[in-house]
């Protein structure tokens, strides 16, 4: 391996007071580009970025991703006003750059396809261009007047989520492997001819056929069709068939192709806290460094210290103290993956750079920080299953979902269906409990934050009783046990405080499907292994789509605000 690249976008995101922050990327709205105060920010930025540079390179890292190429590539098409906004956000960039460069560190930003203003619409309709030709035109053009910039990072999977307001938002473009395909043989000779790499990432949200690229190795080996001897392209794949979850195996394309690869990992963990509280992942990604030992031309990792997530939380890794277990994950991963070092091993390293007193009761927290967050925040038993629906892989995580705790009547019916050990669930919440409680003490002994243990006891407390309102009959106790741990949650940790909580969303009222059809309902839709069933191709992957289109239009009180506003909204797995 010889590339190691970090995200370094936590800078551009100092003083953003937005109650729910986007952290997907850059936001570009919230980068001031008049008067005194734009100079004290960007002045902020670069000396941010310099702090966070110098410590990526302790660590071993030799390359960074930024945000993105669409806000700094240029080109006569656009409106003149975008054109004098793209001209100052380069002058800004090229300081920035400055910075990152003086470190010794590669520069790689990135980009989404598709993002244009509607005078790059009207062009492309009355000179009946393609988008693939003006996209080779905008990257040449990028590519020359910024030499510095070693590659672009392609997400062709995903868009801007529906929150985005920006001068440019992007929207899902390529939707059929074959296009993907053409769309790779027209990019890499740009690449080519500047000697630069083109990251090309296989994740999706599983819209339209191209949905299930991450996984399914008719649409991977398509893709990749007459590209694999390019010199210019980059594969990458997150580790599993999903988003940065656990229970997840190593996805087997990283043994399927010869095309140089990097693998996607996440040390501040979206769905597992966002660095508030220890989410270590050190075994889970050593075992998976040693199973990628045997992957054939693996030239590398990118590590997501700070992207991923629609929450609240805002800890800046490799910035503030405060990002202690963010920087943590950070510093083992990338020993584990360049050094072939024991998590034993960089734990104590870690420990020793940071002068803490104790090294072995760190190590003996993190293990137990690993059993809580795999017993407690997901459900074990649902957790190992393997689901598909539709184009994607169903997540192992069910009732939290970024900084949302669900518990209603119908995550109940669901894990009753899935679940069989119900007492086991309820055993591993208990101890679960009795680990946090030691936690506390070997936090204390080894200096790391115990108030972060205590938020997190506190936020398992709720997950814990949720337990026993999943798995036990129902009665009006647990209802207003719940309730009372609620209210103490929201008392103890107050909107607008120093610390963001979770969101606790109750709703006991019955689900008004009874619990044999809904049986019957999730065999029909979900199913336990890769390939496509008779009933996906006619049911869920084509009948199912019409009828979604006419409850979200006739009925759409329906599908919950939070499905409809979320990220790019639930309507996507449906295309």
């Amino acid at each position: 391996m010889h590339l190691f690249l970090i995200d370094a976008i936590g800078p551009f995101f100092r003083g953003d007071e937005r109650r729910t922050i986007n952290w997907s990327k850059i936001s570009f709205s919230h980068l001031k580009m008049e008067g005194g105060e734009s100079a004290v920010q960007w002045g902020q930025i670069r000396k941010d970025l310099d702090t966070f540079c110098a410590k990526a390179v302790d660590m071993g890292f030799n390359a960074v991703s930024l945000d993105d190429v669409t806000h700094l590539a240029d080109h006569t098409w656009y409106e003149l006003d975008m054109r004098a906004r793209i001209a100052k956000w380069r002058a800004e960039f090229r300081k920035c750059f400055e910075v990152v460069r003086g470190h010794g560190l590669q520069i790689y930003l990135t980009m989404d396809v598709f993002s244009a203003t509607p005078s790059v619409r009207e062009q492309l309709v009355r000179l009946r261009r393609s988008i693939e030709d003006f996209l080779s035109e905008l990257l040449d053009g990028f590519l020359t007047d910024f030499p510095e910039v070693s590659g672009v990072i392609l997400r062709i999977g995903e868009s801007d989520g529906r929150d985005v307001v920006d001068d440019f938002r992007s929207e899902l473009y390529l939707k059929h492997p074959r296009q993907v395909n053409r769309f790779l043989k027209t990019l890499l000779p740009v690449f080519e001819k500047h000697s630069r790499k083109l990251i090309f990432r296989t994740w999706t949200v599983g819209a339209y056929r191209i949905g299930d690229l991450m996984w399914h190795r008719g649409t991977f080996t398509s893709v990749l069709k007459g590209v694999e001897d390019s010199e210019a392209l980059i594969v990458s794949m997150k580790y599993g068939e999903s988003d940065f979850f656990r229970y997840l195996p190593l996805n087997k394309n990283f043994f399927r192709t010869r095309v140089a690869k990097i693998i996607e990992l996440q040390t501040r963990r979206e769905y597992e806290g966002c660095g508030e509280y220890p989410s270590f992942t050190g075994w889970e990604y050593e075992r998976y460094a040693r199973e990628l030992e045997q992957a054939e031309n693996m030239v590398g990792l990118m590590v997501w210290c700070q992207t991923g997530g629609w929450v609240p939380f805002r800890r800046l890794a490799l910035l503030e103290d405060s990002a202690v277990w963010t920087d943590l994950n950070t510093f083992v991963t990338i020993r584990v993956f360049q050094k072939q070092q024991l998590v034993e091993e960089a734990v104590r390293e870690f420990a020793e750079m940071k002068g803490l007193p104790n090294w072995r009761s760190l190590l003996e927290l993190l293990r137990f920080s690993d059993d809580v967050i795999r017993e407690l925040l997901y459900v074990e038993e649902f957790a190992r299953q393997k689901l598909f629906f539709r184009r994607v892989r169903i997540p192992p995580m069910l009732q939290v979902y970024w900084n949302n705790i669900f518990i209603s009547h119908s995550v109940k019916k669901v894990l009753m269906y899935f679940v069989q050990d119900k007492e086991g669930c309820l055993r591993a919440a208990t101890l679960s409990l009795q680990k946090l409680d030691q936690m506390r003490e070997l936090a204390v002994e080894c200096g790391m934050p115990v108030e972060d243990i205590e938020y997190m006891r506190d936020t398992f407390g709720i997950l814990a009783l949720a337990r026993e309102y999943y798995f036990r009959t129902f009665d009006a106790e647990i209802e207003q046990r719940l309730r009372t741990a609620k209210k103490a949650y929201k008392a103890k940790y107050p909107k607008g405080g120093p610390r963001s909580r979770y969101r606790v969303k109750m709703h006991f009222e019955p689900f008004w499907l009874k619990a044999r059809y809904l049986g019957w309902a999730l065999k029909i839709l979900m199913r336990r292994r890769r390939g496509y069933r008779v009933v996906d191709r006619i049911v869920t992957l084509h009948a199912l789509s019409m009828i979604f289109r006419v409850i979200s239009k006739r009925r759409p009180h329906w599908i919950p605000a939070f499905a409809k506003e979320s990220a790019m909204g639930v309507d996507t797995v449906f295309r």
